[in-house]
């Protein structure tokens, strides 16, 4: 026995030392295995020289072996073998399952050559750093950024993040790997939390309505003027704003205002006047970007005697103790949400909020949530007024608003919950007590002037040497918002100290003693907040707000509500044209690094090193990607970076006179973000439809070209296209708009498809957006944030946004710059996010980025081969593959069956899967995108689940199934259906809950049946209403109640207990 194992022994060690050197392990297919030599693996840290070698006269004789292999002890934590899921050997089982010899043979069937570039090479991090590399690089860049005391304001604050908010929100992939919540029966969690983000805001603001968040203060205060000219149908074109609104705000306000043809006029607040008869709305800021607090009662009622509408901003936290907007009259409010809880983040993602009245509800921006029934009349959340937005309104949408900020509007939310009414009137209170300590000291010292104007948080100083005191500010590591030559201003926040104050005293000293401090002060400040504006309304009076005070209670509401949702956490998500890849944990990790998290956005660009060399590294690499010659970094969404790329385009066309040139020619199965956004812009919409196979119809636009070669300004063209195929004839198609004048513009919607093997520059696009929430890994976040940066080649480089603050322009940077303007508040976008972006594609290397391509496009088709025997494949290539992503048919089924769409995606619930985009951008389609990161095996779970599907289907068909009582149609199942005393099913509760095998052992439930969308539009109910305001004296006894308009002839009520909070009911109206 000892003599056989030594002899198996010494064969073993002989093939895995022949093997390191001929096939170094790190090629192996097996992810479970260290890249390191299996010699080294054996032996633990001590190096084999010699083996025994078999010998049958001698067997203990020693013979010398060839050497470990260099590869084999290079680091063993490379990335892309953690992040693309298929192994070589699955790889090359599944090309031969779709028809091929190799992976690579499928892509040459699959991509045109006439676009295939040979190789993409990085001109850094080309063969990517491994995970522990990138970490200290990013520490690297984190040593680099110097994080001053903030003093700036201008709509951004340091806050203190609650850790049980923190670890279970912003860092958990529970909370932010879901995309936006159109399937609303496995969204209850976020839904809720977004409802009662809404409360929070129309509590806080005074008016009844808000939506689910927005982009950026900026973006909102420009929504809200394009609502303005709505509401007036365009009738009067000028649009005034206050001097005393932040500057960045104005800018963008200013941009917007070109494509809608509007006149926007700054003026002092004391100058405005209503006289030309031409104004539509007005906006202010309060308190002022310079802390002023002033009363607008008389100002709004002057504005509305003239038929002008009023728009204010404000901040959240000094709502807490002044009176609300809605009370002064104010038909609109905007803000930033940042201050409840999220970091400033050198510039975002932050949760901006919109809040009007009952009446401009349908002309409201972004997502709105609202409460229904489920098919067991029980209260269920959804998103309401769909019929407003992009995806179905197109170019007549009220925005072209796609992405929100959902996974900050729930930290805000959680925040509120976490201190309630009472927590956040503390935390005011002490960050307006801070502010009125440090004015009575300055007053003390008498080195400076302070203003009179009341104020919350910010004070203002008229001084003699700004530079003077700006030095000593820096020397002591503190930034202050220098306004002018005379003027600064000192803005205070919820962690501001009293030694914090003392410092600042040292600093306005101008080296005089200071013989006081602000302990010693702050008996004799009272509140600076005058009688009239001071709030005497109760604000989130709900139970929710006033129960989860306690990080235990927090953390299990948190966890009760994320338990409601599906996840990337549970399964897969092949939403189409989505992108719902892997969100690796190294990559999230910087996020919340304090160097990182903890910037101002207007701090000086010195203070932020570590960021700058990310941005340049970035742009360098994502130019190489996309074969662009410079990026702008700044817009903070998909459909943000659409509007900022037809923007260039339009200020490209008038630089050269040709300010005629406003048609753009849009194919028909274009996202509905890409009419919306040409309409923002001020362009004339004209519309090409496709042919049978999918592909632009080349003949239609080469006509609607060349009908409008005198006014053609652009073409936005999606590629792959939407519905999933490598259209032939896309460097034609991109030739006939040059030849008429035009500038292409491409929607990287696809550029999961393109990465390596093409690139939207070699095919011969102008400009480009890229969604970094899809190809480059920045997590959906339940409906946000995203990021989509625009790269240009050179002759549109000097167009790219700038910004009023910090300038910025292109990365690199273009010979000369004539920037279009300002697209969002901060100057690098949503820059907290971009460092997951660029961990993915700095670990991924090149080869790893054009392998994840490749593997995207090898899992669709795998997809599309094994369900095309059960359902129509509807598009595919000349070769009769598809890209990366794929449409099944299913619309033959509503006359054999009775069958749509939405019946199998809610059925997929039951099977533990989201369900794909439904009936875009075909009608009665699913469409289906499983990238790269999902394994063989759940790939074949989602085929079988779809295929079992397919076979209840069948059972209709046949009539063994009833056509409107059948497992489809009551999908999904949740457990109180499945345990209800009473089953009416015409099949067994088991098969309803358990439809395939491995459910049993691991199974994500639905929380609530089938969700009425058209019950829910019809009785709107968006918020939560406080116990005070209830008029029926039975309903005292009510802890909650959601809100609905009822009109005077509607007098029945009839009330249900609310089934996701105890304390909460709904109201019924009936006439």
């Amino acid at each position: 026995m000892e003599r056989a194992r030594k002899l198996a022994n010494r064969a073993i060690l002989k093939r895995l030392l022949s093997s390191s050197k001929q096939q170094p392990l790190y090629k192996s297919s097996s992810r479970c295995l260290s890249s390191l030599s299996p010699s080294v693996v054996q032996c633990g840290s001590n190096v084999v020289s010699k083996v025994h070698s078999f010998n049958s006269r001698n067997p203990v004789q020693f013979v010398g072996t060839r050497s470990i292999s260099v590869e084999a002890l290079k680091p063993s934590d490379t990335f892309p073998r953690r992040h693309n899921s298929a192994t070589p050997e699955e790889q090359a089982k599944m090309a031969e399952f779709v028809g091929y010899n190799s992976l690579d043979a499928l892509i040459d069937a699959t991509v045109p050559k006439s676009i295939r570039i040979d190789k993409m090479e990085f001109p850094i991090f080309d063969e990517g750093l491994t995970e522990a590399q990138m970490i200290q690089h990013m520490q690297d860049l984190a040593s680099k950024n110097k994080v001053f005391k903030s003093y700036i304001g201008m709509g951004y604050y340091n806050t203190f993040v609650p850790p049980v908010i923190l670890r279970n929100i912003m860092e958990n992939p529970g909370w932010y790997t879901q995309y936006t919540p159109y399937q609303a029966e496995i969204s209850q969690g976020r839904l809720e939390s977004l409802l009662n983000f809404q409360t929070l805001i129309t509590d806080l603001t005074g008016l009844p309505m808000s939506n689910a968040s927005l982009l950026d203060e900026g973006t909102a205060a420009a929504e809200a003027m394009a609502m303005c000219n709505n509401i007036l149908k365009g009738k009067k074109k000028t649009f005034v704003i206050a001097s005393n609104c932040h500057p960045q705000t104005i800018d963008i306000c200013q941009t917007r205002a070109d494509g809608f043809d509007l006149k926007v006029v700054v003026s002092d607040i004391k100058d405005i006047d209503y006289k030309s008869g031409d104004v539509c709305g007005v906006l202010v800021q309060y308190p002022g970007t310079e802390g002023e607090i002033l009363d607008y009662g008389e100002f709004i009622k002057n504005a509305h005697a003239n038929g002008v509408k009023v728009v204010m901003a404000s901040d959240l936290l000094a709502l807490t103790m002044l009176k609300p907007p809605g009370e002064l009259g104010a038909d609109i409010v905007v803000g930033s949400a940042q201050r409840f809880g999220v970091p400033m983040g050198y510039g975002g993602p932050h949760a901006a909020f919109l809040a009007t009245s009952q009446e401009y509800k349908r002309m409201m921006p972004g997502r709105i949530i609202g409460v229904s029934v489920d098919s067991s009349g029980k209260p269920a959340l959804r998103m309401a007024m769909q019929t407003r937005e992009q995806h179905i309104r197109r170019d007549k949408a009220t925005s072209n608003i796609c992405t929100a900020q959902a996974l900050l509007a729930n930290m805000a939310a959680m925040f509120a919950v976490y201190h309630g009414p009472e927590g956040l009137k503390t935390i005011a209170q002490r960050v307006h007590g801070l502010a009125g300590t440090f004015a009575a000291g300055l007053k003390k010292l008498g080195t400076v002037e302070v203003q009179g104007l009341p104020f919350f948080d910010t004070v203002k100083v008229k001084c003699g040497d700004v530079k003077a005191i700006a030095d000593a500010a820096y020397k002591n590591g503190i930034n202050l918002r220098i306004v002018d030559n005379n003027t600064i201003t000192v803005s205070f926040d919820e962690t501001t100290t009293l030694e914090d104050v003392d410092k600042l005293f040292e600093v306005f000293a101008g080296g005089k003693p200071v013989t006081f401090t602000a302990s010693s002060l702050a008996p004799e400040v009272e509140n600076l907040i005058p009688a009239g504006l001071v709030r005497e309304s109760p604000f989130l009076t709900h139970s929710i707000f006033n129960s989860y005070h306690t990080e235990h209670e927090l953390l299990r509401y948190i966890q009760k509500l994320q338990s409601k949702d599906l996840s990337l956490c549970h399964s897969m998500i092949p939403l189409g044209s989505c992108t719902m890849k892997l969100n690796a944990t190294t990559e999230m990790m910087p996020v919340t690094w304090p160097a990182f998290a903890d910037l101002h956005p207007f701090a000086p660009t010195e203070q932020a090193a570590g960021f700058q060399e990310m941005f340049k590294n970035l742009g360098d690499l994502l130019c190489t990607v996309t074969g662009f010659d410079s990026f702008s970094l700044q817009p903070n969404a998909g459909a943000a970076g659409e509007y900022a790329g037809l923007m260039v385009i339009r200020a490209y066309h008038m630089s050269r006179g040709d300010h005629h040139r406003n048609v753009c020619i849009i194919p028909v199965s274009a996202h509905g973000t890409n009419p919306a956004s040409a309409a923002m812009c001020g362009m004339k919409i004209v519309a090409v439809g496709t042919d049978s196979k999918g592909n632009i119809n080349i003949e239609e636009l080469r006509k609607a070209a060349e009908a409008n070669k005198e006014n053609l300004a652009a073409l936005m063209v999606t590629y792959p296209s939407t519905h999933g195929v490598y259209e032939e004839g896309i460097d034609e198609i991109c030739k006939i708009i040059h030849d008429n004048g035009g500038q292409v513009y491409m929607d990287g919607a696809n550029m999961n498809a393109q990465v390596g093997l093409t690139s939207p520059g070699f095919i011969g696009a102008d400009v480009c957006h890229l969604n970094l929430h899809k190809t480059f890994c920045i997590p959906h976040g339940g409906g946000g944030p995203g990021m989509g940066p625009i790269g240009v080649k050179k002759h549109l480089a000097p167009f790219l946004p700038s910004h009023p603050v910090v300038p910025t322009g292109g990365i690199p940077a273009p010979d000369q710059s004539q920037p279009l303007g300002t697209i969002s508040a901060a100057p690098w976008g949503s820059a907290l996010i971009l460092p997951i972006s660029y961990t993915y594609i700095a670990m991924m290397g090149s080869k790893g980025l054009t392998d994840a391509s490749k593997i995207a496009i090898l899992n669709a088709n795998y997809m599309a081969k094994r369900l095309e025997k059960h359902y129509p494949v509807l598009f595919r290539g000349v070769n009769g593959t598809v890209a990366h992503e794929f449409i099944i048919d299913l619309r033959g089924f509503k006359n054999t069956a009775g069958i749509e769409p939405e019946d199998v995606a809610k059925r997929l619930m039951d099977y533990g899967f989201h369900g794909p985009t439904m009936s875009w951008p075909v009608p009665g389609t699913l469409m289906i995108e499983p990238t790269e990161s999902e394994s063989k095996a759940e790939l074949d779970r989602y085929c079988d689940a779809l295929i079992s599907i397919r076979e209840e289907i069948a059972m209709i068909e046949k009539g063994k199934a009833d056509i409107h009582n059948n497992v489809l149609k009551s999908a999904p199942h949740p457990p109180s259906l499945l345990m209800a005393d009473v089953w009416s099913k015409p099949y067994s509760r088991e098969y309803a809950a358990y439809p395939a095998p491995w459910l049993k052992t691991a199974k994500f439930w639905p929380t609530t049946g089938r969700v009425d969308n058209v019950y829910g539009d019809r009785n709107l109910i968006c918020t939560l209403l406080p116990v005070s305001q209830m008029a029926e004296p039975p309903l005292l006894e009510m802890q909650g109640l959601y809100t609905c308009l009822m009109p005077p002839h509607l007098h029945l009520l009839v009330v249900h207990k609310h089934s996701l909070c105890s304390s909460a009911y709904v109201i019924h109206v009936y006439s």
